[in-house]
């Protein structure tokens, strides 16, 4: 009997216990899987990434923001190839179970939990913050608005996957198109000579005017560059609610990152150069200062600022579906309480949806800290970054003669890259804020203990990442026999 076996017993199931957790399947193509992946990651590119212009300047920020997409490629590459492999809702977490084992899967889904669970905590908080600046019927920030946004946008998942996708997709291709606007109505005032503006930190060692406050702001950005592309990860949680996920997962993956890409690239150039990066590195709505230096609205702005909102939505909405699905899959297989991923009539996962959608209203309500929490986000999200990227390389050197629809270019180099850069990533988040680092890696703690103490004996041996990793062990065996 294999080492894993004795140290993970399987708790016995009745023969529903499936049946109760079911998704509703093939209820997505390539199409709505890549807006999904683009979704939720849109409303980065209104908010949020210039704060890195106070870290690194325009340099440090550009030179982050490229090694931070550098590290999303190489890892959704790698993801594009696990998710042909092992195509179920644990996404992160079921691949690191494979190569990780019970541990590493566990620590993997509750990093990627943590982020899930807190970004839309802290984006519900910008959504009530926009809504009160534009003015929208008099209606201010604050909870009742949280608790109407988790209230409708529940309701919806609720309804149904298909139902769900469909309109964020919707909302995603309205924030999508508005970015493009916003491009081409900033360009006629770009200038380069506006992009570094930043006064220069002459103490900072290697500082320039490219990189005011030295070459450790570039580090310093790291966290900021990711948000142009935080969340794209979240693709493969929807693999179960799929058509043909081995061909599809892998081609949604790609094409979500391609666009992300252009827009972070045509979003930071357009912003920076137009109204320049002083100007806007403390912005809340950045794009929208940007289009209007005399600092009085107009048409064009206010366009921006309610596509600000619908990217906000969009997020916020896939972001809840993608925590959902992880907590789904956590719960199914015994690593977190069994009943939390029962479905209803309409296979969705009921409880998945209330219990997180709980926890993020009165952590909004009760903080009020949108910034901090989603430094929390981003503590777990480098976490899971590092060890999916590990699990790729595990699994080539462990099981090279596995079945791969898709195999990443470059193989273990490309995840290696992804791998290295995760680490400094996370590291990077010390730098930026450490109470949001450290709050994080006490919630971590506290999940670990659990899964040490209590869950680690209760897995469920029929969760399809179960039944996967048994395989494998028994693959194992039958080759060393």
């Amino acid at each position: 009997m294999s080492q894993e076996s004795t140290s993970t017993p399987a708790a016995p199931e009745g023969d529903d216990y499936l049946e109760r957790r079911a998704l509703r399947r093939g209820s997505a193509g390539w199409v709505l899987l890549t807006g999904l992946g683009v979704a939720y990651v849109v409303s980065g590119d209104y908010s949020g990434w210039n704060f890195g212009l106070a870290e690194g300047g325009f340099g440090g920020l550009a030179i982050a923001m490229v090694l931070m997409g550098a590290m999303y490629t190489c890892m959704v590459f790698a993801l594009a190839e696990l998710s042909s492999i092992l195509p179920t809702a644990g996404g992160g977490y079921g691949f690191a179970r494979r190569a990780l084992g019970p541990w590493g899967g566990f620590l993997t889904g509750t990093a990627i939990l943590i982020e899930y669970v807190l970004a839309p905590a802290a984006i519900v908080i910008f959504i009530g913050d926009y809504v009160e600046s534009l003015g929208l019927f008099g209606l201010e920030s604050g909870w009742p608005m949280y608790l109407v946004c988790f209230a409708i946008f529940l309701g919806i998942h609720l309804w149904g996957v298909g139902e769900a996708l469909r309109f964020s997709f919707v909302v995603t291709g309205i924030a999508v198109v508005a970015l493009i606007v916003f491009a081409l109505a900033a360009l006629p005032d770009f200038s380069f000579a506006s992009l570094d503006d930043i006064p220069v930190d002459a103490s900072a060692a290697g500082s320039s005017s490219w990189l005011p406050f030295g070459l450790l702001g570039i580090w310093a950005a790291f966290p900021f560059g990711m948000w142009f592309f935080l969340g794209v990860e979240g693709v493969p949680l929807a693999a179960e609610e799929t058509r043909e996920p081995a061909r599809t997962l892998p081609k949604a993956i790609r094409w979500s990152m391609g666009i992300l890409v252009v827009l972070a690239v045509v979003t930071f150039f357009a912003a920076a150069g137009a109204r320049g990066s002083a100007a806007i590195q403390e912005a809340g709505n950045p794009l929208v200062e940007a289009l209007q230096p005399n600092g009085k609205a107009t048409t064009l702005s206010r366009i921006v600022n309610y596509a600000g909102l619908a990217g906000l939505v969009a997020s916020f909405f896939s972001l809840i579906y993608a925590g959902s699905r992880q907590l789904f899959a956590l719960s199914r297989a015994g690593y977190l309480p069994r009943f939390l991923s029962l479905t209803s009539r309409r296979k969705a996962p009921y409880l998945g949806l209330l219990v997180p959608g709980t926890i993020g209203f009165l952590l909004a309500a009760l903080s009020g800290n949108g910034a901090r929490m989603l430094n929390i986000a981003v503590f777990g999200a480098t976490i899971s970054y590092a060890l999916m990227s590990l699990s790729h390389i595990v699994l080539r050197r462990r099981e090279p003669e596995l079945p791969r629809p898709y195999r990443t270019p470059g193989g273990v180099v490309t995840s290696s890259v992804a791998l290295v850069l995760a680490c400094a990533a996370l590291v990077a988040t010390f730098l930026v804020d450490v109470t949001a680092a450290v709050i994080a890696l006490v919630v971590y703690v506290v999940a670990v203990g659990y899964f040490g103490l209590y869950s680690r004996k209760r897995l469920v041996a029929k969760a399809p990442e179960e039944e996967f990793a048994a395989l494998a062990a028994a693959e194992a065996e039958l080759s060393r026999d």
